[in-house]
């Protein structure tokens, strides 16, 4: 080789076996080289033995997967773009044309969004149940029913439902079937520490990677996490021809995260309930839902089953301020900043229209909903902060 572009692409040195240090490599390829003819065809990807793709998966993204499935108390571990990517992943991979979805009606907003338009446009029908209310489920489990999602606690009202009887009324629906209702997890919340979901009997556990595990508020990702090989297979595969990947430099950042993940859930986990019971006290507000708090709703089944509960609660205030004292209330706040997700470091809100957002179940209040994520400031910074806008809207109402 006489020219310097050839000698630089294909230069001989390759650094010595045997690095070791705390931080795992970042593997970046589309190309992966194989050593021979027969490598390149016999070689699989699918159960971690070997490299054929970048898209199927490098060092740094298996050692990803099977450390968050670690966490999940599962066996396998599926990467995805985002978490609603996650949940569209698991979506397409269990359902087919003709099959209906239950979801529960205070899900995340997006994944309800994916079934009422797009698979809708597939011959794929949702409805939504009462996750309270386990007879509900019962009631709207039909014969085309093929998957059903469980959100632990509620996207934005925290309700804690009972998982192990949501479950247990899957099983009994199971009975006889061919094809049976895969039960489906949003595990985001609990992030693998409050409770383990396997335990409590569901078959499929995503997460929004974006939240805890990432901890930075600066990457998107999503898991699916599966205890048995079957369902895993139908999740790889899926994964595999919608060409789902995730970016080398984005599974560094969620790998860096995961040693103060729990250091991180305890701290912020202690800081909300603080908050919480303190907002309780407060004039002006009807309720504070998190399911740690006696009176919240399934506050039972989360003492029963939950280890943990993560940096989100929301107040409900009275109805006697309007929706745009309300706002006006968030805009006040300077330490809580406006802004979408959480369990990052910097604390957020957002108000809710609840209402509006409901078809299967009835909102009890009239008042507006607020929803808090507890970063990692001063607990009597944020209770400064809220009490300064409190008081502002308390005299403006």
């Amino acid at each position: 080789m006489t020219d310097l572009s050839t000698q630089l692409i294909h230069h001989a040195y390759r650094a010595p076996d045997g690095f070791d240090a705390v931080a795992p490599g970042v593997h970046k390829a589309s190309t992966v080289f194989f050593p021979n003819v027969k490598a390149l065809r016999t070689q699989d990807w699918k159960d971690k033995s070997g490299y054929t793709y970048g898209l199927h998966g490098t060092p740094t993204t298996f050692i990803l997967e099977e450390r968050i499935a670690t966490i999940e108390g599962g066996r396998y571990c599926v990467l995805a773009p985002s978490g609603l990517s996650a949940v569209s992943l698991v979506d397409m991979a269990f359902l087919r044309q003709g099959d209906e979805l239950l979801i529960p009606d205070n899900a995340y907003g997006p994944n309800k969004a994916f079934a009422s338009v797009e698979l809708k446009a597939w011959g794929i029908e949702h409805r939504y149940y009462d996750p309270m209310d386990p007879a509900d489920l019962a009631a709207k489990i039909t014969p085309a029913t093929r998957l059903v999602w469980i959100e632990a606690p509620g996207s934005i009202t925290l309700e804690f439902p009972d998982i192990p009887a949501l479950v247990a009324v899957i099983r009994r629906a199971n009975e006889g079937r061919s094809r049976p209702i895969i039960s489906a997890l949003d595990n985001t919340w609990g992030a693998g520490l409050a409770f383990g979901a396997f335990e409590l009997g569901v078959d499929v556990s995503m997460q929004a990677l974006t939240k805890y595990p990432s901890g930075g508020a600066d990457v998107l990702m999503g898991s699916v996490v599966t205890a048995d090989e079957d369902l895993h297979r139908q999740v790889l595969l899926t994964h595999m021809r919608l060409g789902l990947g995730v970016g080398a430099n984005d599974a560094e950042l969620v790998l860096r995260g995961l040693p103060t993940l729990t250091l991180r859930y305890q701290a912020q986990d202690a800081a909300t309930r603080e908050l919480a019971t303190w907002m309780q006290t407060q004039p002006g507000v009807a309720q504070v839902l998190h399911p740690a708090l006696a009176g919240s709703p399934g506050h039972e089944a989360w003492r029963r089953d939950a280890r943990a509960a993560a940096c989100l609660f929301s107040v409900v205030f009275e109805e006697r301020f309007s929706q745009a004292q309300v706002d006006a209330f968030c805009d006040r706040l300077q330490l809580f900043r406006l802004g979408w997700s959480w369990a990052g470091p910097i604390s957020l809100c957002a108000p809710y229209d609840v209402p509006a957002i409901r078809s299967a179940t009835r909102w009890p209040h009239k008042g507006g909903l607020v929803r808090f994520a507890v970063g990692l400031e001063g607990e009597e910074d944020l209770k400064a902060d809220l009490a300064q806008a409190l008081s502002t809207m308390r005299s403006d109402g």
